[in-house]
């Protein structure tokens, strides 16, 4: 009896052990990556239209919006004072998704196609990182004419959106979207849909993903947003001659709403792992620009209101926080984004990339450059840290001194050079030209 109870109790303990030790190495981590939904992603948005003067953080304009998850973006991360693009829509959105000048694609103001031989940026990061991000855009297109050549069609895996802007015949109520190749009339207010197709998107996701999400706002028509999504007050129907600017600003507001609508829809971990990228494509327009701008050199012009648009990066690839006054070109997104997804790569085509600047101050440009070119008038600009030069095929130049004079308020040219700015010109119209002829 004394024996049987003995081995009983072996066993017993014998399974005890096994049982604890089974569940141990249940309990216990293992050293590799657990699976999960988000991998390193990239928000890029784009707001049509905005400027500095419009955009809280910077000294410009006296009137700004209730913006705060652009706010927390921004404190959160890092704001560029210094980027340059076109002045106008199209050329913005070329440029960056070609990092290319507009004089080599075409695309040098809207209305203008860009070409389908172009190597697009979400193409070159699927050839050098072999497919690892999901690529989207949603919004605004604005480079064709047709609804046959879109995103889609040039290789991006998915798109819906705007393919032109909204013109004189439609409304933020009432809208044109394209989807899978066809088009349909949309009446729900069109910040919302976008962001309601880009919440879609990127839940569907199970992988890295690069969503470039283009709005509208807060471009034109003026009109009243839902009043959940701004603070501006009970604002009659927009008409011809009425201050635009409250309508301006509650635009701004219900896309800031609607960012914050698709920041919480994603859980910590991919917010956590999503860099964000905001820049506006071009200066105000001229019925909503607020000093110490002047109407006739905002959007449409290469003086600062034009060109010199907001930027903020923000995420776990920042490391710093403030403002960088670097000078930027929005083609360098194209390496900047390129070299977040992973390709080595620092300079290509007109474009250069910044990702260093995520982590440590350093140098980056010593010159920028833009242009436009309407149809009427072919012009080019460019600059250094301190000076810069505007000049118009027919001849016509001007040059200011951006240290002293930020909106450029005195023509350097109206009188005398000194030996200083007389070298700078020379130096920058040699610049000027090495861009244009090679």
């Amino acid at each position: 009896m004394w024996r049987i109870r003995m081995i009983a109790l072996l066993m017993l303990v014998a399974i005890l052990v096994l049982s604890c030790s089974t569940g141990d190495r249940v309990e216990t981590p293992v050293d590799v990556e657990t699976p999960t939904k988000s991998g390193e992603n990239i928000l890029l948005i784009i707001a049509d239209d905005m400027g500095k003067d419009a955009t809280v953080g910077f000294s410009e304009g006296s009137i700004k919006p209730d913006t705060p998850h652009l706010n927390n973006i921004r404190t959160s991360g890092l704001t560029f004072t210094n980027l340059w693009v076109n002045p106008s829509c199209a050329p913005t959105r070329a440029s960056l998704i070609t990092g290319k000048y507009g004089f080599r694609t075409g695309v040098t103001w809207s209305g203008r196609s860009l070409p389908g031989s172009e190597n697009i940026l979400q193409n070159y990061i699927a050839e050098e990182t072999n497919n690892r991000f999901a690529t989207a855009v949603i919004g605004k297109w604005h480079l064709a004419n047709s609804r046959t050549f879109n995103p889609e069609s040039l290789g991006i895996d998915y798109y819906a959106g705007l393919l032109p802007h909204l013109n004189l015949a439609d409304s933020y109520y009432s809208w044109q979207l394209t989807e899978d190749g066809s088009s349909t009339t949309n009446s729900g207010y069109v910040t919302e849909v976008l962001t309601d197709l880009a919440i879609d998107w990127v839940r569907s996701q199970e992988a890295s993903w690069f969503l470039w999400l283009a709005y509208n706002a807060p471009h034109g028509p003026f009109h009243v947003p839902p009043s959940t999504m701004h603070s501006q007050g009970d604002l009659p129907e927009y008409r011809l001659g009425m201050n635009a600017l409250p309508y301006y600003m509650a635009a701004i507001e219900a896309m800031d709403f609607q960012i914050g609508r698709l920041l919480a829809s994603m859980t910590p971990q991919e917010r956590e792992n999503t860099t964000i990228i905001f820049i506006g494509d071009n200066g105000p327009p001229r019925r909503v620009v607020q000093s110490p701008y002047a109407a006739d050199r905002a959007k449409g012009t290469l003086y600062q209101g034009g060109i010199n648009t907001p930027m903020f990066v923000s995420g776990n690839r920042v490391m710093r926080t403030g403002t960088d006054n670097s000078l930027i070109n929005g083609t360098d997104l194209y390496a900047t984004i390129a070299h977040l997804a992973g390709v080595e790569v620092t300079e290509i085509y007109d474009s250069k990339s910044f990702l260093s600047l995520l982590t440590a101050e350093g140098s980056h440009r010593e010159t920028q450059y833009s242009e436009m070119d309407d149809g009427t008038d072919d012009l080019w600009t460019i600059r250094n840290e301190r000076y810069k030069l505007i000049v118009n095929a027919n001849g016509h130049e001007e040059m200011y001194d951006l240290l002293s004079d930020a909106y450029e308020a005195n023509d350097l040219l109206s009188g005398l050079l000194d030996s200083e700015q007389s070298l700078a010109k020379v130096a920058l119209e040699a610049h000027l030209d090495s861009i244009r002829h090679r």
